[in-house]
């Protein structure tokens, strides 16, 4: 009897929580806004972006009066936990997360599980610049919509980066790469899963593995899985006793490994970042001779979102902060390979001669690849497709 009335008290504080999104103006969520404390939390494994998030937390405070606390992530599954674990006991107000940097299987989960408030997204006045018709992924996340429950943030494609100076020409498939990594041992590595990187990487061997990648799109039917990511393991067996360390270990994430391709101890690294390669050289972290390059036949694209759990301390604070982070000069900033050279998510046409400006004017490093050297982008698997290959990889390999 209590779990029932449990349930409905949380199904009524979900209507009333979205009710009230519609119902006020954003100018009376403003001003709710200020004084509040906004728990933000996000991956916290970049110098850049924190830093980035470090000025936004300058701005809302002298802007709109909101204190946005950090809350570094080594795993959004972490927070997600956190608000599952508080539903669980009950606890459909005061929680501890108030705004989260998700996207993909944690952005499925959370809506699976009714963690999320909203719908909130088209109460913001900066959603109205953002490109969802040129930009399609900032409306659905992994194949699953995102019916204005998380806003779109900004913009990734996996590229792959290798040293110039040792690799003048990087394979530019996965069986030229396979025969490179044959011929070059122990000069290749990919992040352990389920490091987001290395699972993306595998999900480009399942692109190129299976027969069918329309059916990518929908959940692994569970009487062909085997066979659909068959090629998969083919492929990393193959190369295993060829990477570096003899595939014995594997970099925790794709900072470790940017760190060996820095150190000379392999020729190639990964991002999900077109511009990531240009703002490690600026920073001193790469060689000025690493660039960037995508797979024949394109490679993984995707959106980054924000979400307000469903029993956020603080939503009126956390939707006044997204619709900050949507703003032209923030996405402008944002996109400054000098400071994280993430992309926007914003329409340019939309903006003002101005705030087109700032995005005119800003430099393209070294090793960034012109839009038009990125096509073509492929959409995301379905999030099952990944926690598939991830279990998979971790009883095969993840013992060393």
């Amino acid at each position: 009897m209590a779990s029932t009335r449990r349930r409905l008290l949380l199904s009524a504080a979900l209507v009333l929580g979205a009710s009230a999104v519609r119902a006020a103006s954003f100018a009376e969520i403003r001003a709710r806004a200020s004084g509040q404390t906004v728990y933000f939390n996000h991956w916290g494994g970049s110098p850049e972006i924190n830093d980035y998030i470090a000025w936004v937390a300058r701005e809302v405070r002298s802007r709109f009066g909101i204190r946005l606390v950090s809350v570094k992530l080594s795993d959004t599954a972490e927070a997600v936990a956190r608000v599952l674990a508080e539903k669980q006991a009950g606890k459909t107000s005061g929680g501890t997360v108030d705004l989260i940097w998700i996207n993909g299987e944690n952005f499925a989960a959370m809506k699976k599980n009714g963690l999320l408030f909203g719908p909130f997204v088209e109460t913001l006045p900066n959603f109205a610049l953002v490109d969802t018709v040129g930009k399609p992924t900032t409306l659905i996340d992994f194949t699953i919509p995102t019916e204005g429950y998380e806003a779109p943030w900004g913009m990734a494609q996996f590229v792959m980066l290798y040293d110039s100076a040792r690799v003048p020409q990087p394979p530019r498939a996965l069986p030229a790469l396979r025969a490179w990594i044959e011929r070059n041992p122990g000069r290749f590595t990919y992040p352990a899963p389920p490091d987001f990187i290395g699972s993306t990487f595998l999900k480009h061997l399942l692109y190129a593995a299976i027969d069918d990648p329309a059916r990518l799109l929908a959940p692994p039917d569970p009487v062909r899985a085997e066979a659909d990511t068959a090629g998969v393991w083919a492929w990393c067996d193959a190369v295993r006793p060829h990477l570096w360390r003899s595939g014995t270990t594997y970099p925790v994430n794709k900072e470790a490994l940017h760190r060996l391709l820095d150190d000379a101890e392999v020729d190639f690294s990964m991002a999900f970042n077109p511009s990531e390669a240009s703002n490690l050289i600026l920073s001193g972290r790469l060689p000025p001779t690493v660039r960037s390059y995508v797979f024949e036949g394109g490679t993984i694209a995707n959106t980054h979102f924000l979400a307000i759990p469903f029993n956020a301390s603080a939503k009126e604070g956390a939707m006044v902060v997204v619709d900050f982070l949507l703003s032209p000069e923030a996405q402008a900033r944002k996109a400054d390979e000098r400071i994280w050279g993430d992309p926007t998510v914003l329409d340019l046409a939309k903006l003002s001669p101005e705030d087109r400006a700032r995005f005119d004017a800003l430099p393209r490093g070294p090793a960034t690849l012109p839009p038009e050297a990125l096509a073509p982008a492929l959409p995301e698997p379905h999030p099952a497709w990944m926690e598939l290959l991830e279990a998979a990889w971790l009883a095969r390999y993840g013992r060393g």
